[in-house]
């Protein structure tokens, strides 16, 4: 290869590498500085297609993400110009555009990402467009992911995610954190989005790996900006919902084999966890219980800290585990979190105990649809020696799973139950 198709592959893959690890904090900043959602994302898909022309000649900038605003920002008003012959309002927009003095060092990009939450997030949209938002904008997951992930259809996510835009511009909300005496009152409606986020990255809803590790990254480094800029004392409840990424997060490198195959909790190999996610994790626990009004948030990482802290899954403290997720019910009732319940007193009291509360479960008609519910399901039969009920379970399970590594372990336990091999693609 010659050097100079060696310079062109370099530069493609620079392209490429900026993209995966930048372009939603540069689409923040172009939404900031041209203040509409779609504008920005043409100007994005403008700027990495001039970066794909001109850096393979020019060479890669020094600092690229501010190539990128910078050249998104300028593609945008020679598009508004453009139209100005159509439209003269669009000319007037260009000429203010151009005035306004860009601010695109690292800080201001930073600070466009927690802008761009608050605002996907904002309490005049409704719940589901806030996520669906939240997701496409701040993480750049497609609508066909999306929808995957919360059990609807593609084209119901676009509808969302165009009438929240439509909604931000015609109601003027504003692209900003809000004021800090005013952060408290809007965590209820970011934190649960935040967590989402994490959720999608920490174990994807569908694909060919467990994890992205790029996107629950991300809903820590918001996390953690979320926490700065809180008022002190800081809100429990953002306090607690760190801890949980922190501890959830410290169990990332055992959650799977080399291979890239699932492993439970009960079989991981605890000295891969990350001690130091760990530390900070329990002591942001702490900080959380002290205040003496705990929320779901606060009492999860909790649940968390103790499975953190324990040497081998016979030595967690499970009553206090159930404890927890009792108190937990009491003020955030969900079928989910019953389900936990369930798991935790079938380690506390047997398999036949936690067996009984995921079938009331499921016989009342809640989670269905949850391949989790049927997987436990499976499980616990599985361990009562009961292999026709728990390949039946499997196999509902296997049914509505939608991640690979997922499919493959609940092939691997079908088998197991059945007497029968496994697929041939099957480790």
């Amino acid at each position: 290869m010659s050097d100079d198709a060696s310079t062109v592959d370099a530069a493609r893959a620079a392209v490429d590498a900026v993209y995966r690890a930048d372009s939603r904090r540069v689409l923040a900043t172009l939404i900031r500085l041209l203040g509409d959602f779609d504008r920005a994302e043409e100007a994005l898909h403008d700027a990495f297609m001039a970066a794909l022309e001109r850096w393979p000649r020019d060479g890669v900038p020094a600092n690229p993400r501010a190539w990128l605003v910078s050249t998104g920002r300028f593609k945008a008003i020679d598009a508004l110009r453009r139209r100005a012959r159509f439209d003269a309002s669009q000319g007037e927009l260009a000429r203010r555009l151009e005035q306004d003095t860009p601010e695109v060092d690292d800080e201001a990009v930073t600070d466009d990402r927690l802008r761009l939450i608050f605002t996907c997030c904002h309490p005049a949209l409704p719940p589901d467009a806030r996520v669906a938002l939240t997701l496409r904008e701040v993480c750049g997951l497609t609508t066909e992911e999306i929808a995957r992930a919360f059990l609807t259809t593609a084209p119901t996510v676009a509808q969302r995610i165009v009438r929240a835009k439509a909604k931000i511009r015609d109601a003027r909300i504003p692209y900003q954190v809000p004021a800090r005496g005013e952060l408290a009152d809007r965590l209820e409606s970011v934190l649960p989005v935040i967590y989402l986020v994490f959720n999608e990255g920490y174990s994807a809803s569908s694909g060919a790996t467990l994890t992205r590790h790029d996107v629950s990254a991300e809903a820590i480094r918001l996390g953690r900006l979320l926490l700065e800029l809180l008022p002190a004392p800081p809100e429990p409840e953002a306090v607690g919902l760190l801890a949980l990424m922190l501890l959830h997060e410290s169990r990332r490198a055992a959650r799977t084999s080399p291979e890239g195959e699932l492993i439970l909790l009960s079989e991981q190999d605890r000295t891969r966890w990350d001690r130091v996610l760990i530390e900070e994790g329990a002591a942001l626990v702490r900080r959380a219980l002290a205040s003496r009004r705990p929320g779901p948030y606060a009492l999860q990482s909790a649940i968390a800290a103790l499975h953190a802290e324990a040497p081998g899954p016979d030595a967690t403290d499970w009553p206090q585990i159930v404890a927890l997720y009792d108190l937990l019910l009491e003020i955030d009732p969900s079928p989910v979190i019953e389900l936990n319940r369930s798991a935790a007193i079938a380690m506390r009291d047997g398999p036949g105990a936690g067996l009984a509360l995921i079938e009331t479960i499921l016989d009342r008609g809640d989670l269905a649809d949850y391949h989790l519910a049927h997987s436990a399901r499976a499980d616990l039969y599985r361990r009562l020696n009961r292999p026709h009920e728990a390949a039946e379970a499997y196999r509902r399970a296997l049914s509505l799973a939608r991640q690979e590594p997922e499919r493959r372990f609940l092939e691997r336990r079908l088998a197991e139950v059945s007497g029968s091999k496994p697929p041939s693609n099957v480790k």
